[in-house]
């Protein structure tokens, strides 16, 4: 890492159909060995499966589901003198969005229906639902920040 000036953000294009930028980068993190056609298939055979299911817009639902996945505090190792503390600190917006996008790919695809654009369409459901196993990694990492708010003053 340079030490002189951290790098650069990148401007993400937004996806074709829907002009959203958060769409776009969720599909970049659907992709898998530079196949974004294939991203694109499973992201939107997966929204066109919520609109079925709920006659909703499935951009929206997909927001809602970001916005209850979206840590607001996690736990970061602090060392003072020999002891590794662990420290509760506010998240980045940007780092929320990074997690919360992670954290509903990593359930969904740890789901059990058969193809991977239903159970990524199932997941985000239940997240907007505020439910399912992207909310609870969410929930236990507020817990692991609240349990250790005593070491909050470690924080730097």
């Amino acid at each position: 890492m340079s030490r002189r000036h951290s790098a650069e953000k990148r401007e993400i294009q937004p996806d074709p159909k829907f002009g959203d930028n958060v769409v776009s980068k969720f599909m970049n993190n659907v992709m898998r060995d530079g196949k974004k056609s294939v991203a694109e298939t499973i992201v939107y055979g997966a929204f066109d499966i919520i609109e079925k299911k709920t006659r909703q817009d499935p951009v929206s639902i997909f927001h809602q589901a970001l916005e209850n996945v979206m840590p607001h505090t996690e736990v970061r190792s602090r060392r003072v003198g020999g002891a590794t503390y662990q420290v509760p600190v506010d998240v980045r917006p940007e780092r929320r969005q990074a997690l919360a996008i992670r954290w509903l790919l990593t359930a969904s695809n740890g789901r059990n229906e058969k193809t991977m654009t239903e159970r990524l369409s199932a997941e985000l459901l239940d997240a907007s639902n505020n439910r399912g196993n992207a909310v609870k990694k969410r929930e236990d990492t507020h817990r692991m920040a609240d349990a250790n708010r005593a070491f909050s003053h470690y924080r730097w």
